[in-house]
């Protein structure tokens, strides 16, 4: 008789954040008030200076707020926080036990997302927050420091106690800003929501998290945001010829699935183009045959961090006013060790009929997409095709665990992603699809070699290109983020869920396909 699968326990959510158009000093009932340090300026000399309610909290509470950061040495800069207790509260606020004074360094988005996570840090386990932060940017910097707060209250239990060691501050009032700014708000919470559920979905451990429970996800976000959901079984994966996905789903008692969702705007018609993305989701990596060292299998919990990062796009297309039709993917399989695995030499047929060789059962994650990618050419024709993947460790050793790789074969679709990716705070790098590496993946009994060797990056994004058709692709590689090697900012220890924000800046632009295949590569 085979165990029951567990239950995730309850975890905990982001903060509410609700705007007001009082000063944060006026805002009743909270327990933290937060204000904004500013670095100087050449007119303001050597000091930094306090932003809106400053002045009106120093009155109601008798100090000298100016000179507490003096006495404390503080420069204004992001991560700073300069803590004052309250313990009996104000005269105007008997609730009121701390204030913060929080850095915001140079006040572009990038440094009010992290002065919204460390906000978040500062605030965990207290009831609710008022700040006037947001008040001293534009809409572009108050979703950056929404999505700052939500993320850097992200946390995940699995601990015997019911409740969790810390939990996010209950509520966040933005303070001296108007229902004028509801649109930016509802932007920042859309983005950070999404990479909050990527991180969830790549946090979850797999003794939980395998295909079945994976599409079984799909399905219940589908329901809620509104999209059309498809799951291809193993029966059904083998009548349509998905020799991929089957092949390295082949060694687990878990079965693998296809699972495919639809996002149309509200405003379509069928002239609309379609963007396709593609989520690598293998839900554990052993390697197969080619077996894995055992340090390096104790993150493959996350290796499914693609499809999650699809996934959590496809729910929050609305909510940035997507005006394109998208079809997201998830190509999900276990990569186990049995007596049924796929072993190196084994040849499979993928969708559509290319054959590869394996001849390395751990670069597994190509065989799954290239079923998908595929599939997306010959029965969807999209405008533009986008998979997302923890592909390549080869990707990490270029570039470390703060910047993805994308390779990409059309200069404006490239120029889009890049664009996003440094506007949401998720950089990626471009690498070269460099032709001069297809002997690497030749092989002499079937189309292609599954694990052409170095340079590996490159190599795979070569045998993924000969699924793509003449549609303009991008392959975000992100195996060098796709967990975070310590608390930073928005960044929580662990998996990171990276991709979701870049994707969704992208797709929620006005014109995602603005000059996308007028600059195709050969």
């Amino acid at each position: 008789m085979e165990p029951s699968a567990p239950a995730l326990p309850t975890q905990v959510t982001p903060p509410e954040i609700a705007l007001s158009d009082v000063g944060p000093h006026a805002v009743r009932g909270v327990e933290v008030v937060a204000l904004p340090v500013l670095p100087a300026g050449p007119e303001e000399g050597d000091g930094p200076v306090l932003g809106p309610g400053a002045e009106e909290l120093a009155g109601q509470l008798g100090v000298d707020l100016l000179a507490l950061l003096e006495a404390e040495k503080a420069t204004g800069k992001v991560g700073e926080v300069v803590r004052l207790p309250v313990p009996l509260g104000s005269p105007d606020d008997g609730d009121l036990r701390w204030v913060l004074l929080v850095g915001v360094g140079d006040q572009g988005t990038d440094a009010l997302r992290r002065a919204g996570a460390t906000l978040a840090r500062a605030t965990k386990g207290r009831a609710s927050v008022a700040t006037s932060i947001a008040a001293i940017t534009d809409d572009a910097g108050l979703e950056a420091f929404v999505v700052g707060v939500v993320l850097g209250s992200f946390s995940f239990s699995w601990r015997s106690q019911e409740r969790p060691e810390s939990e996010p501050v209950r509520r966040v009032v933005l303070a001296g800003c108007g229902t004028d700014r509801q649109p930016a708000l509802s932007r920042g919470l859309a983005l950070g929501g999404a990479g909050w559920q990527a991180r969830l979905l790549a946090t979850v451990p797999s003794n939980l998290k395998n295909p079945v429970w994976l599409a079984e996800q799909a399905r219940e976000v589908a329901d809620r945001a509104g999209l059309k959901c498809q799951v291809w079984d193993e029966q059904q994966l083998a009548a349509g010829g998905f020799g991929g996905i089957l092949g390295v789903g082949q060694g687990s008692v878990n079965p693998p699935r296809l699972v495919r969702l639809d996002y149309t705007p509200r405003k379509s018609s069928r002239r609309t183009p379609t963007i396709v993305l593609v989520g690598k989701g293998i839900t554990f990596d052993t390697g197969g045959l080619s077996i894995k060292p055992g340090e390096a299998m104790s993150t493959m919990k996350r290796d499914m961090t693609g499809a999650g990062v699809v996934l959590a796009t496809m729910a929050a297309l609305e909510a940035v006013d997507c005006p394109v039709k998208v079809v997201g993917l998830l190509a999900c399989a276990e990569n186990s060790v049995s007596g049924r695995a796929m072993r190196p030499g084994d040849v499979i047929r993928h969708f559509g009929g290319r054959t590869t060789e394996v001849t390395n059962t751990d670069a597994e994650g190509r065989l799954v997409m290239a079923d998908a990618l595929a599939y997306a050419v010959a029965e969807i024709a999209p405008a533009a095709l986008v998979d997302v993947a923890t592909l390549t460790g080869a990707i990490k050793v270029a570039l470390g665990q703060r910047t993805g790789g994308f390779f990409a074969d059309d200069e404006g679709l490239a120029a889009s992603i890049a664009a996003a990716g440094t506007r949401a705070g998720e950089p990626l790098w471009r690498f070269p699809l460099a032709s001069v590496y297809e002997e690497k993946i030749a092989s002499k009994v079937a189309d292609a070699d599954n694990a052409g060797g170095g340079p590996g990056a490159i190599t795979a994004a070569l045998f993924l290109q000969h699924f793509t058709g003449d549609v303009p692709w991008a392959h975000l590689d992100i195996a060098s983020v796709g967990d975070s090697p310590s608390e930073s900012f928005e960044w929580t220890t662990g998996p990171s869920g990276f991709g979701a924000r870049a994707l969704l800046t992208w797709l929620g632009s006005e014109d995602p396909l603005a000059g996308v295949g007028a600059g195709q590569q050969e």
